[in-house]
């Protein structure tokens, strides 16, 4: 089998269930981001010094292509749950309880996965914008939206915590 198709040389792509929709429509683009997110999350997770942060990275890469599948399918049933969206809210309130309190804005960049998971915070909201936009088109998946808005707030914590944790063993070895 040959990994180039030609299918879509005429600027059409197919959805899980068949249907040919233009490669530029909401709905390419929504999870295309989220596809650009899990390579993103990837980066970071091969960067990350921190053993706690790269697992929770790869259980979130392993949500998203359910998240994929909901965005590329048209009248089929939610693969998102309620239990991702509260598992996402669970584990910051856990991370947040660890962390000091912010103070002011965080620059990124203090360590290479911390910036990368910024990123992917970033590209994260942009997934979220194109799905709203979406939304105004078409029929979208709520917990799909909700999924996508707590994964930037994720993110954003998993920075701080490999931020944390990396700047705090370096002050130790001083």
């Amino acid at each position: 089998m040959k990994i180039y198709t030609k299918t879509g040389d005429d600027g059409k792509t197919s959805l899980l269930t068949g249907e040919r929709i233009d490669k530029d429509e909401p709905r390419v683009q929504t999870y295309g981001t989220v596809d650009e997110i899990n390579s993103i999350l990837g980066m970071a997770r091969a960067f990350s010094e921190v053993p706690e942060v790269r697992e929770k990275i790869l259980q979130i890469q392993k949500i998203l292509p359910r998240l994929m599948a909901d965005l590329a399918s048209m009248n089929r049933p939610v693969l998102i749950t309620e239990n991702d969206v509260k598992t996402l809210e669970i584990e910051m309130d856990e991370m947040d309880a660890l962390l000091p309190p912010l103070k002011n804005f965080i620059i990124p960049g203090s360590t290479k996965s911390g910036a990368i998971l910024d990123l992917a915070r970033t590209v994260t909201r942009r997934a979220e914008r194109t799905f709203c936009k979406m939304g105004r088109f078409e029929a979208v998946h709520e917990l799909d939206g909700l999924f996508l808005n707590r994964l930037s707030d994720y993110c954003f914590m998993l920075m701080r915590v490999e931020e944390y944790v990396i700047t705090k063993r370096a002050a130790t070895l001083v």
